[in-house]
């Protein structure tokens, strides 16, 4: 197995080869925009297409075990459920489908979880909409998509000989109690927090103080500056 870095390899305009069998890809985001865009990019090219799409993991997972497509695009954020939880269900309901993750989320603290859930990469959503394409034809190929600063973050945990979480507090969280952290040290307030994930602000509070719990933080300002912390040696390392 190879890692494929994010460099673009221009292979969105790649013919598909003679007798070569065309790639079905689902989509599953929570925003119609989004899905819409990466519909179109995909049905631009000759060897790709897309079967289906979906807004939240319950509904997406009743689609693709009807339909059989060869790939997901997989937000983490849904409507309602979370991706991560939609990969994990995937790897014993859906085996045979590959997976992408294209969130909002920097990669820096996710793209190593979704790759033990169960993932084959991971892009963001502020990079190219071109490196969707590269992704999917690199995951279909059989190796792992991930960002150049990525592929060398792993690659030197590897050669350091830890492949463990290096926070394993943290590693305790949830799925979602990790988006809350990892957006409280970047900085949103909870209701920014509650917008950005499309749940209630009181559902954004008792992840917040689960999360205090978890980690043995006694106050909110406390809570802050750990989830600051972590950020920033996460992005150090």
């Amino acid at each position: 197995m190879a890692i494929q870095t994010g460099k673009s390899s221009g292979a969105a305009s790649e013919r598909p080869k003679k007798g070569s069998r065309i790639v079905r890809v689902f989509i599953v985001d929570d925003h119609p925009v989004v899905r819409q865009g990466v519909g179109m990019l995909v049905a631009q090219q000759p060897d790709m297409e897309v079967c289906g799409d979906a807004e939240s993991g319950p509904e997406a997972l009743q689609k693709m075990m009807e339909l059989e497509p060869d790939l997901a695009v997989v937000d983490l954020s849904l409507k309602d459920s979370s991706g991560m939880e939609l990969i994990k269900d995937m790897q014993t309901q859906c085996p045979n489908v590959k997976i992408l993750v294209l969130s909002m989320h920097d990669e820096t603290f996710f793209a190593e979880w979704v790759l033990r859930a169960g993932a084959r990469g991971y892009i963001t959503k502020a990079e190219s909409t071109l490196k969707v394409v590269d992704g999917i034809r690199t995951v279909m190929k059989g190796d792992v998509y991930l960002s150049e600063t990525m592929s060398s973050k792993m690659i030197s945990k590897l050669v350091s000989g830890y492949g463990e979480p290096d926070k394993p507090s943290v590693d305790s969280l949830t799925d979602r109690e990790l988006e809350v952290f990892e957006l409280l040290g970047n900085g949103y307030g909870t209701r920014e927090i509650a917008e950005k994930l499309h749940r209630s602000v009181k559902t954004i509070e008792t992840h917040r103080e689960r999360i205090k719990e978890k980690l043995q933080i006694d106050t909110a300002t406390d809570l802050i500056k750990h989830a600051v912390q972590w950020v920033q040696c996460e992005r150090a390392t």
